[in-house]
């Protein structure tokens, strides 16, 4: 089987709102899943608390201590703290929209670069137009795909500079809000926590950090999550897939994707309730169990290319104003 050398293009719309009524009619008692979970910014904290840390031990250390130390531990702690501003960007961590706010910048700090508040804008539409190409900010670029294509250094020359491509993606999607005053916030922020990061413990320990946000995402396992997510690795038809593996526990239930599509307002602790409550939407989906295996079939399966992704011409009838809570509009009624 050759590799695909172009997107996937469907006439049908994304499966998520779908599968959303037929749950709620199915199982009406979902709606007791939808909550807020406070406990998400004491982990966001302690772990922003975690980095700071490291860097200030590794300050005064050989650069390769921060390499080794930010690829075997601060990947982890920093992907950890991207979940928590993705709870944060739906809301799910408290009920006013300035407290989550606060707690994705707080989240944000350690990452370096100020993308909090940007992802979240981006992101909901992600979940509104999926596979939309000019909305959608998930798919690679027409050019992203053509360069890399199916070759193995290609994908992992890719992989190491997945927040460069994600970054320049955005500039394609220009009918979502991109700045905000609480974008300019999330900027002013980070740039005081970069300097005092600086001042109080010099450039090394802001590299560390630099370093852990770069492997989170990239060249690292972790970066399967994002093949994990939508590419088409185990089969041609299924466009979103689950991960159940034991990384699940450190990143709070991040691999339950196909869960928080069709429900968006329930929070991470909530996903595997969720699937234990509707097995029969969950079980025959097919699913992955681990990044590792999944981030090296990625890059030599030369079966597998950036193309490699459904996408959609029309979209349906959402308007750009939606912010992808069906489900909770669905139980309102």
């Amino acid at each position: 089987m050759a590799a695909p050398s172009s997107f996937t293009v469907t006439a049908a719309s994304e499966p998520h709102r779908v599968r959303t009524r037929q749950i709620i009619r199915a199982h009406p008692e979902v709606k007791q899943l939808m909550t807020r979970t406070p406990v998400t910014f004491w982990i966001g904290l302690g772990c922003v608390l975690a980095q700071v840390g490291l860097a200030a031990a590794l300050r005064h250390q050989a650069w390769y201590w921060s390499v080794l130390v930010a690829y075997a531990a601060g990947a982890f702690l920093s992907h950890t703290l991207f979940v928590v501003i993705h709870e944060a960007a739906h809301n799910l961590i408290f009920r006013t929209l300035k407290a989550n706010v606060a707690t994705g910048i707080l989240a944000n700090f350690p990452s370096v670069f100020p993308t909090a508040i940007s992802f979240k804008n981006f992101h909901i539409k992600h979940h509104v137009f999926q596979g939309v190409h000019e909305l959608d900010a998930d798919l690679p670029d027409w050019y992203e795909a053509k360069l890399i294509q199916n070759y193995s250094l290609g994908k992992a020359v890719w992989l190491f500079f997945f927040p460069l491509f994600q970054v320049i993606r955005t500039l394609r999607c220009r009918e979502v809000i991109s700045i905000d005053r609480y974008v300019v916030a999330n900027f002013v922020a980070q740039l005081a926590f970069n300097v005092a990061v600086v001042y109080f413990l010099g450039w090394m320990a802001l590299g560390y950090l630099f370093l852990s946000f770069w492997f989170s995402v990239g060249l690292h396992p972790l970066g399967a999550r994002w093949i994990q997510e939508h590419y088409l690795t185990l089969s041609p038809e299924q466009e979103t897939y689950s991960y159940y593996g034991r990384l699940n526990g450190i990143n709070l239930n991040v691999g339950f994707h196909n869960e928080h599509h069709d429900m968006p307002s329930i929070p991470w602790n909530n996903l595997p309730k969720l699937k234990q409550l509707a097995p029969e939407f969950y079980e025959p989906l097919l699913a992955h169990k681990s990044y590792t295996k999944l981030f090296f079939q990625f890059l030599f399966d030369q079966e597998i290319s950036l193309y490699s992704r459904i996408t959609r011409r029309e979209r349906g009838t959402a308007t750009l104003r939606d912010q992808s809570v069906p489900d909770r509009e669905l139980v309102s009624n």
